[in-house]
């Protein structure tokens, strides 16, 4: 499901027009995209979680060469399903 499929379900499901639920979604991901690159962690009850994390430095190897690399620490985010949500994609 993309982003314009997401719209017309949730339009169907609130008799909403489209153009409304499409601003409510871009507003809502502005919001968590915001908060998680500050440090914010967003929880749903129910849903799930969004943060930030912190990736420290490791060691790898480029694949053509065998050659040890240094990957460089950095931050990346990170979605912890809840318990309902979790249940409901594996029963």
């Amino acid at each position: 499901m993309n982003k314009g499929e997401l719209v017309d379900t949730v339009a169907a499901k609130t008799n909403i027009t489209k153009k409304q639920t499409d601003e409510i979604i871009s507003a809502f991901l502005s919001v968590v995209t915001q908060a998680v690159a500050n440090g914010e962690k967003i929880t749903l009850v129910g849903f799930g979680s969004f943060e930030r994390r912190e990736r420290s430095e490791r060691e790898g190897r480029n694949p053509k060469t065998n050659e040890v690399i240094i990957i460089p620490a950095t931050r990346v985010p990170v979605f912890s399903p809840g318990k309902q949500f979790r249940e409901k994609v594996a029963p």
